[in-house]
């Protein structure tokens, strides 16, 4: 028989909406992070780094890259015999197909894949957030105080408590209150979406639940197991931690990796974040390039100026070409005389030459102003942008694009351009 103290299950087939063109084609956890990196690296790093061998990653939404990048789970270590990496998608079953319809209702789907490992504990994850986390740390915690689920939460400021799941504590960190996403919060404790679950107490609180629509942890699962009076405590977080669910927090956290003394740290050599890299010839620098607090990934050639920038593997920046408090991801090339200013250009992208993006004045997005904000010009993958045109702030643009497409050679602030066939 199979035993394992403790699995883990990931949740990783967010749309990610709020990335905009980012993820038209791919699911947030696959979205580039920090040059060489996708963002589902930091919790599968944070599993192994923590003696975690066994993990189920759930994924829906456009998985292709995705599984292609987890594979068999090599770089983590997680290519095992027993346990390892799975990638558990939506099945046919004799009844039916059916999506996951929330986060509970996922994992009540793989209850099966849970079972044969007949754990003791099974840890609840996110597949896009960035952080550093020992969740043996967390599982000491949890035994320690003899609790049946143990929530990780951290501070936040007060004035955004109400956009989290909240957690009211007693002294010794048992919860005594839940509130969800709350107008009134009465603690700026907040839930980070990672809990632990005695195998038992989770099992049981799934199938009592399973008909509810959209069964979710933080809406039914965590207040139905407080209203059942199950041991809950607060293991609370002090560290970093960020979700760059958003084209602003995903701008900053790439950003802050580039400070003289980041607060998120790649580099150190205890708790290293592993890829699945790309076998790709070192980086080419030439003499007429100038580079500026900025990580440049393998296989780029950088014949421009890049000041404060994070730029991908296999990037090509031509000569002349000024880049400026910018995400580059991998394959894509920019031509000669360009002018690039806080912009995210997504994988395998051509701008032509003598682009300016992020001209003008900062006006608000006519299409989707909560999403493409922050004075930011998002480009979505594989689009292809002609030269000589201008772009202003606040803009998005997908698809393959030409002269034509840009009234006077501009696209003003504020305006959006998607191809016919692609996704906003």
């Amino acid at each position: 028989m199979i035993k394992k103290k403790m699995i883990a299950m990931l949740l990783a087939g967010g749309q990610g909406s709020r990335l905009g063109v980012l993820t038209s084609k791919v699911a947030k956890p696959a979205v580039a992070f920090g040059g060489k990196y996708r963002i589902i690296d930091f919790p599968l790093s944070n599993c192994i780094n923590s003696g975690v061998d066994t993990v189920g990653v759930l994924t829906q939404y456009q998985p292709l890259r995705l599984n292609t990048h987890i594979g068999i789970g090599i770089p983590w270590d997680l290519d095992r015999n027993i346990g390892g990496v799975s990638i558990l998608p939506p099945y046919e079953k004799s009844r039916g197909s059916e999506w996951y319809t929330g986060t509970a209702n996922a994992i009540y789907q793989n209850l099966e894949y849970m079972e044969t490992f007949h754990p003791d504990y099974v840890l609840i994850l996110s597949g896009d957030h960035i952080y550093k986390m020992d969740y043996e740390i967390m599982l000491d915690f949890h035994q320690a105080n003899h609790a049946d689920v143990t929530i990780a939460a951290m501070p936040v400021p007060m004035e955004d408590a109400s956009r989290f799941g909240i957690v009211v504590t007693g002294e010794n960190g048992q919860i005594e209150e839940f509130q969800e996403k709350p107008l009134k919060p009465k603690s700026n404790l907040a839930s980070m979406g990672i809990y632990i679950f005695n195998w038992q107490v989770l099992k049981d609180s799934l199938l009592k639940l399973s008909t509810v629509p959209g069964c979710d942890f933080g809406k039914h699962i965590i207040p139905y197991c407080h209203e059942q009076g199950r041991r809950m405590f607060a293991y609370e977080y002090t560290g970093y931690w960020k979700d760059v669910g958003t084209l602003a927090s995903y701008w900053e956290a790439n950003m802050e990796l580039i400070d003289i003394i980041p607060e998120f740290n790649l580099y150190e050599e205890y708790w290293k974040i592993y890829t699945n890299t790309d076998l790709i010839p070192p980086q080419y620098i030439s003499d007429q390039s100038a580079i500026e607090r900025s990580i440049i990934g393998d296989g780029s050639e950088i014949y421009g100026q890049i000041h404060n920038c994070v730029i991908g593997s296999g990037v090509y920046i031509g000569k002349g070409t000024v880049v400026r408090d910018s995400i580059i991801m991998k394959d894509v090339t920019i031509g000669d005389g360009c002018v690039i200013d806080k912009a995210i250009v997504a994988e395998s992208a051509e701008l032509g030459d003598n682009v300016t993006l992020g001209i003008g004045a900062e006006v608000p997005n006519r299409m989707k102003p909560d999403i493409y904000t922050f004075g930011l010009v998002t480009i979505g993958e594989n689009s292809v942008i002609p030269a000589g045109v201008q772009v202003g702030k606040n803009t998005a643009i997908s698809g393959v694009t030409r002269k034509e497409d840009y009234p006077d050679g501009i696209l003003v602030s504020g305006e959006t351009l998607i191809k016919a066939g692609e996704r906003i």
